[in-house]
């Protein structure tokens, strides 16, 4: 009898520990269960293998931290994803910086705010005649992006290159704000997609990174790579939500989920100094 009741002692005491484990999986602070997991999609463009799996290690940190899906939603138009984030379609986007996100608002009433940094993509000045910024002959002809967020960007970058002086005090420039080019530089405004490409009939282009690729441009054409500066706040790329929404917890925590060491890892394997991590940079 002893024995019998030392047996079901222990089997029971086995059972007990069993139930207690389940519970502490299922219901226990450290794996958040099914029920309580939510989708949130984002919304990216062009995505690329790298960017693919950059989102897939942040996947996986907000659903083993916060008990969140994640999954992205790909447009091909930079002027799609803020009108899917604004109708409800998507719950966030990634694609934008401060600045396109700026002049966007302000042609459609609003409605979307940045709820966190993600990166920065420093652009850059090619040329395949001259191998040194300081080659660059008196009266040069320099291509830059037509349309207003990118031509102010390459006004600056040019302005950081010591090419040309900008009126103080202006975020969003243009070449009306040049206030001294003592070089005699020629501005010439293309489209954005074009700037690569017209590089063989001009002295140097200023040309966007998802177009310099395309293009064939490479570290060998480059002759000024845009600094990280004060200058860059407004080229910093974030994630955006709708305005009403901008506090709610469960995209707070994506962002966490995005803004750690691991994605940072991630950017510098994938991208080097072409795209760096950008939430905890510091702008001189």
């Amino acid at each position: 009898m002893r024995k019998r009741r030392r047996r079901n002692t222990i089997i029971w005491s086995i059972i007990a520990v069993v139930i207690l484990v389940a519970g502490w999986f299922s219901f226990g602070p450290g794996i958040p269960s099914q029920a309580n997991q939510k989708t949130v999609t984002v919304g990216v463009v062009g995505q690329s293998k790298q960017d693919e799996a950059i989102w897939k290690q942040i996947a996986k940190t907000a659903k083993q931290k916060y008990g969140i899906i994640i999954k992205t939603k790909n447009f091909t138009d930079y002027n799609q994803p803020n009108k899917a984030l604004k109708s409800g379609d998507i719950d966030l986007n990634a694609f934008q910086h401060y600045a396109f996100l700026k002049s966007w608002n302000e042609a459609n009433h609003g409605g979307v705010i940045a709820i966190g940094k993600t990166y920065i993509a420093p652009i850059r000045l090619y040329s395949k005649k001259y191998h040194k910024l300081s080659q660059l002959p008196d009266g040069a002809t320099i291509a830059i992006p037509n349309d207003a967020t990118n031509e102010s960007r390459a006004l600056f970058v040019l302005k950081n290159a010591g090419l040309i002086s900008l009126r103080k005090g202006k975020k969003l420039v243009t070449v009306a704000d040049i206030t001294n080019n003592p070089n005699n530089l020629k501005i010439k405004e293309v489209a954005t997609e074009q700037t690569g490409r017209v590089l063989d009939s001009v002295d140097a282009a200023v040309v966007n990174n998802d177009y310099a690729g395309p293009a064939g441009l490479t570290d060998k054409q480059t002759i000024y790579i845009e600094p990280i500066n004060k200058d860059s706040q407004q080229w910093i790329n974030i994630i955006c939500a709708r305005k009403d929404q901008a506090k709610k917890k469960l995209y707070q925590d994506v962002v966490k989920a995005f803004q750690t060491p691991e994605t940072k890892k991630l950017y510098h394997k994938y991208y080097g100094n072409s795209q760096i991590a950008a939430w905890d940079v510091k702008l001189k």
